[in-house]
């Protein structure tokens, strides 16, 4: 599988997320910048989570069928949203009850598009993505209350 290269003009790699794109501020997504998508692409999938949360994993975003694009513009709807942890079909930002957290923005190019019900989560999503990944790669932010 290749990798993709992905960064934001809002953040760096483990680096910490301005207040704007959190809970405390317009919670709205940042921008990405994806490099070395496959030319075979016919479908991204951006899934947003939280490794850090105190009940396992807390899913933020996903995100399906974005047409292979080198930037996803910030506040933007790039795609078919599924269920995130907060039971919304939209991008929920970092917003941790406790200490520091780190935040995945995974984004996977897939020779497919999925066919796949909007109420889809994110095992849903993982699970229909089986079989047709090409590349992948994530680019990670800190939060801190």
């Amino acid at each position: 599988m290749k990798n993709l290269k992905i960064t934001s003009r809002a953040f760096d790699n483990n680096g910490f997320i301005p207040v704007k794109y959190t809970c405390d501020g317009d919670d709205v997504n940042p921008p990405l910048k994806i490099e070395g998508i496959p030319e075979e692409t016919k479908s991204l999938v951006l899934i947003v989570d939280d490794p850090d949360a105190p009940m396992g994993t807390w899913v933020h975003w996903v995100v399906w069928n974005i047409n292979p694009t080198e930037e996803i513009e910030e506040n933007s709807v790039p795609g078919i949203e599924g269920l995130n942890d907060f039971n919304k079909h939209s991008y929920g930002g970092p917003c941790p009850p406790s200490g520091t957290h780190r935040y995945f923005f995974k984004v996977y190019a897939l020779d497919t598009k999925l066919d796949i019900s909007p109420n889809s989560r994110k095992s849903n999503v993982e699970r229909a993505m089986e079989g047709h990944m090409l590349a992948k790669g994530e680019v990670v932010g800190i939060y801190r209350r």
